[in-house]
């Protein structure tokens, strides 16, 4: 089986970017819409089956002893007031 390249998914999430700002921002003829429309769909299945196959991946990794999946929460990890980063809210 070929591994699929590292960033497929990041310019698969790119372009599907991309069609909604057109689609929410353009006048756009009625088959060009439905064109980007139908991408905007593909790609945004592949999007979600490479979600699901990441966290299949993450739950294996996580296995218990008795090999049952365990979940954890994913948390950002803190850093430190004054490190000089920006905080995002």
């Amino acid at each position: 089986m070929a591994r699929p390249r590292a960033n497929e998914f990041e310019k698969a999430f790119q372009q599907l970017e991309e069609i909604v700002k057109r689609l929410e921002g353009e006048e756009l003829p009625l088959d060009e819409s439905l064109r980007l429309f139908e991408e905007g769909i593909r790609l945004s299945r592949f999007c979600h089956q490479r979600l699901e196959a990441v966290e299949k991946k993450i739950e294996t990794i996580l296995a218990d002893a008795k090999g049952e999946p365990r979940t954890e929460p994913f948390d950002e990890p803190e850093t430190p007031a004054g490190d000089g980063e920006v905080d995002p809210e």
